[in-house]
């Protein structure tokens, strides 16, 4: 009996320790988020939600599939208000491996496996990413505004952020923006035709409804 009690107390004090780090996971966000599908440039902003700890070493995640790689015209930018400002994406990185978690460095539970990002690119494709410092280093709770030029003869890219909270271990990033809610999709010029024609449609059909 005493041994259960002490690996109970034991295991709550971890919990205690471990909580604000843990706790700090996932409260990076960009807006707009999915599913609203953004031109290129793509103006946007990002912020820490309330009462969690500002984010430092602030790095933006660019993902995109391999035909919008190819089809690259020019540079990746990111621009927003500070003395870092412009970024050019310098180095692209290529992923096939589902299992896999980009970027590397970060805490358990704060990359995202290949496999979901190509889920949400909606692509069986190859994925390309980016990791590069951006918006001079802070995330806080004051959205801060930022814009994503890419061109390329087929756009289709995710945006995502991580940082630093207090204790995330040696240099490891362990705060993030949920996977499930990205930044933006630059879509396809066919998926931008699909979307319209259903918004059309949607349209005709309640006009027809509120005739009868």
């Amino acid at each position: 009996m005493k041994k259960l009690i002490l690996i109970v107390i034991g295991l709550t004090l971890l919990a205690i320790a471990t909580s604000p780090v843990l706790g700090q996971t996932g409260t990076i966000r960009i807006d707009p988020a999915l599913p609203v599908m953004l031109s290129s440039p793509a103006d946007f902003e990002v912020w820490v939600q309330p009462s969690a700890d500002p984010t430092t070493d602030s790095h933006i995640l660019l993902v995109m599939t391999e035909s919008c790689y190819n089809g690259l015209t020019g540079d990746v930018t990111v621009d927003w208000t500070g003395t870092s400002s412009p970024l050019t994406i310098p180095t692209w990185h290529k992923e096939t491996e589902l299992s896999k978690k980009v970027p590397p460095g970060t805490t358990e539970g704060a990359g995202y496996t290949v496999a979901s990002l190509k889920d949400h690119l909606g692509t069986t494709e190859p994925i390309y990413w980016a990791f590069e410092p951006f918006v001079d280093g802070v995330i806080t709770q004051s959205h801060t505004p930022f814009t994503v030029t890419l061109s390329s003869t087929s756009p289709r890219m995710l945006v995502y952020a991580l940082g630093k909270t207090e204790n995330p271990g040696p240099g490891l990033f362990n705060n993030r923006v949920p996977p499930t809610i990205p930044g933006f999709v630059i879509p396809e010029p066919a998926t931008i035709v699909a979307v319209g024609t259903s918004l059309v449609a949607l349209m005709v059909y309640a006009a027809r409804r509120r005739k009868y």
